[in-house]
């Protein structure tokens, strides 16, 4: 885990030459509470408040719109909060925002039995000639400490970075609201805040605004570093990253708008890594499966959480990253539509990262904003479908579970469901064949089920544990099963390339192969090729036995027909047919 976050420091860092140093919580409760180390009596409301259905039933009335437009009229009065920027001043600057949020934090434990224990995450690091920053954080404790194996209860962690930026990283004197990136997920973590307080969760939920995301993802990578080095498990990371902008910009980054100044104002995209037995990826389905089956009854507005291929916008990055680098499920929430792709050149007229991501304009100059590019009920949508994952998340249903799936006839398939803690029924099943969806998710009540199948594709499995509450465990890893036809071998050898999905695509594809028997190269190569047979695009992966899988990005908006090649030892192995479509 260690190895991955010190590569991580290299990797992601443009403006320092090295790693944070001295990590630490200025709270020392809430280092306690992180390590698992307190008494839960003394946080324990005085009227329970923890059904998760009945939870799930309030959130969108609670969570409010006019919150979130204070909380960003607030920030905005800072003028920036780049990460170098001042750190003495009350009214300007990061030290003044992070103070703000601190208060804020404090202010709804107050309200709420004292129930949030608040702290700053330090390090010391030189970004913008800065060398020390700090995280806010704020810890809601959990019932539970252990888990049912003995272990550590893995906390939620609902994270936005608190800093802006214009096109120059370390430009602390340029007016750098940034409202849409991050102002937005900023005011979400805040909000949610407030509205969670108010309920009793067996998980430890942690509320974090960071700073240092513009110039390296440094500040997640500061809590990812601290939670491995003092082996503080997380099960969950929940990134708000540019989450409540509706309207497309002219080069928004891809694959987000149709055209400019289209309005979307009813999606969400969740980006995370992977797709075959990602937990990342399980973590994102697991969100929308949580919102179908939750929360959506209960919403005026409905939306479409759309599961990406990527981890992230084409050539982009967020805060999830770190955390998903040194092993932690986490994924990120960004609107449909981004205003923008930061790219900043000298035709560049988006507001994304420039003075201009301001929260609205004075149509009729009476000195009062009566036009927003930040939609606050778009935002409070966004804000209720991560309260209600969380909520979900947080109820820790034992998840120790092991299965085995083995084909019965041509269209039937056995799934066998065992596991030392948490082996009795009911469960829940899922399976897709080459999605990024679960095609179906149902309810078996023993340990031996019999599902449908179609025969001829390919099939991936996960289960999960349901409680009394009927609420779901975080599903488990996935097992792959080729379901064969009635014409098929009955056990396949040799190495076979699947058919890319999604196929049309635009912007990303995920292209995969499967190795029955191991060759004598290690590394597999995939060629991609236009109809004249002119090499475009390759990249090299090492082989496994089994599912082994390349996320190809070509970027966005590009037409035509394209093949993609497998080469392994120099042969070529198979070539498969795809189509580039502009959506």
């Amino acid at each position: 885990m260690l190895k991955s976050i010190l590569t991580l420091c290299f990797s992601f860092t443009a403006i320092a030459a090295t790693c944070q140093t001295n990590i630490k919580l200025t709270n020392s409760v809430v280092s306690d509470i992180l390590k698992g180390n307190y008494v839960y009596e003394v946080y324990e409301p005085s009227a329970a408040f923890n059904d998760p259905h009945a939870i799930a039933a309030e959130l969108s009335d609670r969570i409010r719109p006019d919150s979130l437009h204070s909380y960003l009229k607030k920030m905005s009065a800072f003028e920036t909060r780049n990460t170098g920027s001042d750190t003495v001043s009350d009214t300007r600057g990061m030290g003044a925002a992070r103070r703000w949020a601190h208060q804020m934090f404090e202010k709804f434990s107050a309200e709420n039995e004292n129930r949030l224990e608040v702290s700053f995450l330090q390090f010391d690091l030189n970004i913008c000639g800065v060398s020390q920053h700090k995280n806010v954080v704020a810890v809601l404790p959990g019932k539970q400490t252990q888990d049912f194996d003995g272990s550590q209860t893995g906390v939620v962690l609902i994270e936005g970075h608190l800093d802006s930026r214009c096109n120059t990283s370390c430009d602390t004197n340029c007016l750098a609201e940034g409202m849409e990136d991050n102002g937005s997920g900023s005011a979400l973590v805040v909000e949610l805040a407030r509205v969670l307080a108010k309920y009793e969760y067996n998980r430890t939920i942690v509320f974090m605004l960071t700073t240092g995301e513009e110039q390296g993802l440094h500040g997640a990578e500061a809590m990812a570093k601290y939670c491995g080095d003092n082996n503080i498990p997380i099960a969950a990371v929940l990134n708000n990253d540019v989450i409540g902008g509706v309207i497309c910009g002219e080069t928004s980054s891809p694959p987000s708008c149709p055209s400019e100044n289209d309005v979307d104002s009813t999606q969400v995209r969740l980006f995370s890594r992977g797709s075959f037995d990602s937990p990342s990826k399980q973590l994102s389905r697991y969100i929308k499966l949580q919102y179908e089956e939750e929360l959506k009854e209960h919403v005026d507005v409905p939306h479409l959480l759309t599961i990406m291929s990527a981890e992230d916008r084409t050539g982009r990055g967020g805060d999830h990253i770190p955390f998903r680098a040194a092993g932690y499920p986490a994924m990120r929430f960004t609107s449909a539509n981004e205003h923008g792709d930061a790219s900043n050149g000298p035709n560049y007229e988006d507001r994304q990262h420039t003075s201009d991501d301001v929260l609205g304009l004075d149509i009729d100059n009476d000195g009062q904003l009566d036009s927003f590019f930040v939609d606050f009920n778009y935002l409070a949508r966004n804000a209720a479908i991560n309260a209600n994952a969380a909520t979900m998340i947080a109820q820790n249903v034992c998840s120790d579970i092991g299965f085995e799936v083995e084909q019965r006839t041509w269209s039937k398939a056995r799934v066998n469901i065992g596991g030392d803690f948490c082996a009795s029924p009911p469960f829940r099943l899922a399976y897709r064949t080459e999605t990024n969806d679960w095609d179906t998710v149902i309810t078996v009540t023993e340990n031996m089920s019999e599902v449908e199948i179609i025969p001829g594709f390919n099939h991936f499995f996960s289960v999960a544990r349901v409680n009394e509450d009927g609420i779901e465990s975080l599903f488990s890893g996935e097992q792959f099963i080729q379901i064969l036809g009635a014409d098929e071998p009955e056990e396949k050898k040799g190495i076979e390339l699947l058919q890319n999905k999604p196929n049309p695509f635009d912007e990303s594809t995920m292209i995969s192969f499967i190795v029955h028997d191991r060759p004598q190269s290690d590394m597999a190569l995939i060629t991609i090729t236009d109809v004249q047979g002119q090499i475009v695009h390759q990249v090299s992966s090492p082989i496994k036995i089994g599912i082994n899988e390349i996320l190809y990005d070509h970027g966005y908006g590009k037409v035509g027909t394209y093949f993609y090649n497998l080469i392994i030892d120099g042969i070529k192995i198979d070539t498969k047919k795809m189509v580039f479509v502009a959506y």
